[in-house]
């Protein structure tokens, strides 16, 4: 199997068994705009009389009070469990929500959202299915902004942030919000498509006020407009410029004059066509850096020859606040020991696009001691793995990438590295870490290990592939993760798994939310574990399994729970997704083909797609969509 390499790999961009990118800005329907239940909040007395006295506090006042305390309230579950309590709380509720969280945009509309939310400042949007990332999905699906921005212009005004994840974005998109809103000042796209630099040449030139671009993963296309020249002369607003996603030259000296008057800059993240001279160059002008992307960490294709090359690990030393270091394209090694300076304060270290060894990693690593989060790619080998965990015992995050994720290929990392990591990071909360070989032992090791895993992503490359020692299926080993770690959330299960496996994590997965699963299971006992025992189940995503309708339908009782459901290549039929339309009206079942003249062949159906609505099917169905 390959990498899709289409995308950067700051979260990596696979087709390997499991999808193990992280849904950063994932976005909740539990916003739900429905009326809650009917519960009188007006003054009464118990008993069978009319009261002698009136009612101590009206409607009205209680709603005053409520506004006075419902602003402390920060968690959006917190919000929304409130807001079901009775109709005065929800109005409340509604009244004082200034910021917008949505986690599937096709889960309400535009009109029902802005006509419950009247106040809001702050719009958080999620598209498309995580599947995208993956060419899993065919392009022009849907998850259009436009119809959002257009509501937004008339019932937000006064809106200042927009962050969106995989939506497709237009250049008139952005133009509405630089036109709209006087007051914006963040917009950060994420895997986000449909937008070129002259889009983001609007958005720089109209929005006055912007402290915050940030451009992460998107596809952005080059329209050939200079839109690093149009932000505003003088002194700008700016905190935070992301842009290494961008593939095509910038204005070198216009990015340089827009750091030099950017007193407020934090965080900056830079693209491959800036060489590690123009990065010192920048760092001179802003040492006030705590974020800090480095490009391509190598000197330019027409630096002169002999030049003298700048003192980069002064430049370093003199970015004092710095504790976020990623970026390291194109990397030379030779140049890596221009930041042994800045280790010693790293909380966040990112050498996912560095392909180094382990004897390079080593005198970096080794003064990295207040480290949390830890992104690498796997030519460390078991070995810089084990210099990590000798060091880190604050990690809280590692992902390890592969640098080759063919199937075949002999991986340089293994149950090695992973129990290493598992006894010297006994703080570790998040683990995603791809390989070629895994045992069952040093998988309990880990779960025993490390009990505040959250996020468990393992990933053994290559189909059904056991412990390697023993050649029994990873069963024993999942199953002791979801017995031992009790805070888990988030499972991404591979290798030979059979039911047993499903049935370990039924039974004692009860907090897991996210589910990926690929190429896994003997039968449909398998999902029906899975449907039956966890009832915290928000999100599952499974491909190449075995499963069937029988399993399939074994879910009615729990979908309504979920925010969705992908099954691609399994044995569903069409039929099987009709008796789920039928049974379950408020849940949009969408049938995804992937042949060219968009049929079914043999009732089968390619993608399974299910997802809960308050507006039902939606109106934008290309034609390859059949919606149930």
């Amino acid at each position: 199997m390959i990498i899709n390499n289409k995308k950067p790999r700051s979260e990596t961009d696979s087709q390997t068994p499991n999808f193990m990118r992280e849904d950063r800005t994932e976005m909740s329907e539990d916003d739900d705009p429905s009326p809650p239940p009917t519960h009188s909040t007006s003054g009464s007395t118990s008993g069978s009389g009319p009261s002698d006295y009136p009612a101590p506090y009206t409607d009205q006042v209680l709603e005053n009070v409520l506004e006075n305390v419902l602003c402390f309230l920060t968690s959006r579950r917190d919000r929304n469990a409130a807001s079901l309590v009775c109709k005065s709380w929800y109005r409340v509720e509604a009244h004082t929500r200034s910021e917008l969280f949505i986690g599937n945009c096709y889960a309400v509309s535009p009109r029902r959202a802005t006509s419950r939310f009247t106040r809001i400042n702050s719009l958080t949007l999620k598209g498309k299915p995580r599947f995208a990332d993956f060419n899993l999905m065919p392009p022009n699906w849907g998850a259009y902004f436009a119809p959002w921005v257009s509501a937004m212009v008339k019932a937000y005004p006064w809106l200042e942030k927009v962050h969106l994840k995989r939506m497709t974005v237009s250049d008139d998109d952005l133009a509405l919000i630089a036109d709209s809103f006087s007051g914006f000042k963040e917009l950060v796209l994420v895997c986000c498509d449909g937008f070129g630099t002259n889009g983001l040449a609007l958005v720089a030139t109209r929005c006055r006020q912007m402290r915050v671009l940030d451009l992460i993963e998107s596809e952005v296309t080059d329209d050939e407009v200079d839109w690093l020249s149009c932000f505003p002369e003088g002194e700008t607003c700016l905190e935070s410029l992301i842009f290494d996603c961008v593939e095509c030259p910038i204005n070198f000296d216009a990015l340089e004059r827009l750091v030099a008057r950017s007193p407020f800059l934090k965080k900056i993240r830079l693209n491959r066509y800036v060489s590690i001279a123009q990065l010192h160059r920048l760092m001179v002008r802003a040492p006030q850096l705590t974020h800090l992307g480095t490009g391509s960490f190598r000197p330019s294709d027409d630096a002169a020859q002999g030049e003298q090359e700048p003192d980069y690990a002064s430049a370093f030393a003199a970015c004092k606040s710095l504790v976020c270091l990623s970026g390291f394209r194109d990397i030379v090694p030779e140049y890596l020991p221009a930041i042994y300076p800045v280790c010693v304060n790293l909380t966040s270290l990112n050498l996912s696009y560095a392909n180094i060894t382990a004897d390079q990693l080593k005198p970096i690593i080794c003064n990295c001691h207040k480290l949390q989060t830890f992104w690498v790619l796997d030519s460390i080998c078991d070995e810089g793995l084990q210099a990590v965990a000798a060091t880190c015992k604050e990690l809280k995050e590692l992902r390890v990438f592969p640098i080759d994720a063919r199937e075949d290929s002999e991986g340089p990392v293994s149950e090695v590295g992973i129990q290493a990591i598992s006894e010297g990071c006994r703080k570790l909360q998040s683990i995603l870490y791809f390989c070629q070989r895994m045992t069952n032992a040093a998988v309990i090791a880990m779960s025993k290990n490390c009990p505040d895993l959250a996020v468990f992503r393992l990933c053994i490359m290559g189909r059904h592939r056991p412990d390697h020692v023993t050649g029994e299926p990873m069963d024993e080993g999942f199953g002791a993760i979801v017995m031992n770690c009790k805070k888990l959330s988030r499972l991404a299960v591979s290798g030979l798994l059979t039911d047993r496996a499903f049935s370990y994590i039924g039974k004692y997965g009860k907090t897991v939310r996210t589910l990926s699963v690929a190429f896994a299971g003997d039968s449909d006992m398998g999902l029906k574990y899975l449907l039956e025992g966890c009832p915290r189940l928000q999100k599952l995503e499974i491909r190449d399994s075995p499963f069937g309708d029988g399993a399939l339908l074994s879910g009615l009782h729990h979908f309504y729970n979920m925010r969705f459901l992908w099954m691609s290549s399994c044995k569903l039929t069409r039929s099987g997704c009709q008796q789920i339309a039928h049974a379950l009206p408020r849940l949009v079942v969408e049938v995804i083909s992937h042949e060219y003249d968009h049929e079914v062949i043999d009732n089968f159906v390619d993608t399974l797609y299910m997802y809960r609505s308050l507006e039902g099917t939606r109106d934008d169905a290309p034609k390859f969509v059949s919606i149930l």
